[in-house]
């Protein structure tokens, strides 16, 4: 067998172009050798018709990755990048760039987990399902996946928590039509089903539906007392550790909120483990 020799930028073409069981440098293969992967989270694909556009344009201006497939010689399958798979697909191209990695079963389900992660926002019900496996299949502790996915423990912990959900209530989730806030949330109610539906046609906030759980009444305020006050024995109220829990919530990070001084001044702290974490962190707060 000929190998192929890669052509300007590390790139090989043809049908011959083949890579090494493991390569670093990106080589084109046919699409048609790639397998969708076994480890992938995410259970619903978005059309996205722009993708398709721009893959159309200009092609995919980064490689997939793949690992071989032991019981099929010539085929590949993906660990990281089937989105741009299918788009590429839709767009009719023949061949794609490819970075090919020896992995193991597990090494696989957390690439996929963290390019999800990072890349686009994922279902949480998708996200709590390749935690799942990562403990059930894989054998980690808790600790063990939130300090691979950068993730606090929290976050870990009360993601799981929602595939105790009922499935229609799961599905409403994947559907978009709840956050992942209120799925936490409807967790607290004995009928978590017919409150996700009033939900929705009600269109209640996760601020009410917190609300409700507690026993009050949507739009409810306590008094003149300013959200988040603290007490006067100096503990935190439900306001406050409801933000933090929100706070966690949307960023994965355990969250500490202390009011300081007068009015609503107040400090809020993020345990960041390290710079990685930290350009996370930024990437999240200054998406658009």
């Amino acid at each position: 067998m000929v190998t192929p020799s890669p052509s300007p930028g590390g790139v090989a073409t043809g049908d011959a172009a083949k890579p090494a069981p493991a390569s670093r440098v990106p080589f084109t293969l046919p699409i048609a050798r790639l397998r969708p992967g076994r480890f992938q989270p995410r259970t619903v694909f978005e059309e996205k018709d722009g993708l398709v556009d721009s893959v159309r344009q200009f092609g995919l201006l980064q490689p997939i990755l793949v690992r071989p497939l032991a019981d099929e010689p010539d085929a590949y399958e993906i660990v990281a990048g089937e989105r741009r798979w299918r788009a590429a697909q839709k767009a009719q191209l023949h061949e794609v760039p490819v970075v090919v990695r020896s992995l193991d079963d597990i090494d696989a389900l957390q690439l996929a987990l963290i390019e999800n992660l990072q890349r686009t926002d994922l279902s949480p019900i998708d996200e709590a399902t390749g935690y799942r496996r990562l403990i059930e299949q894989f054998h980690q502790t808790q600790e063990e996946v939130a300090e691979t996915m950068g993730r606090s423990r929290p976050h870990i912990a009360n993601t799981l928590r929602l595939l105790d959900l009922p499935e229609e209530v799961r599905s409403m989730v994947q559907r978009h039509e709840l956050s992942a806030g209120h799925a936490r949330t409807l967790l607290s109610f004995a009928d978590p089903t017919a409150m996700a539906v009033r939900t929705i046609k009600e269109k209640l906030s996760v601020r009410e539906l917190e609300r409700l759980a507690a026993g009050e009444k949507p739009g409810h305020k306590a008094g003149k007392v300013r959200k988040g006050a603290r007490p006067s024995d100096g503990t935190k109220t439900a306001d406050t550790k409801a933000l933090e829990r929100r706070v966690e919530e949307a960023l994965g990070l355990k969250a500490s909120l202390v009011l300081r001084g007068l009015a609503e001044q107040s400090v809020l702290t993020l345990e960041i483990r390290d710079y990685d974490q930290l350009d996370l962190v930024v990437e999240r707060l200054t998406r658009r």
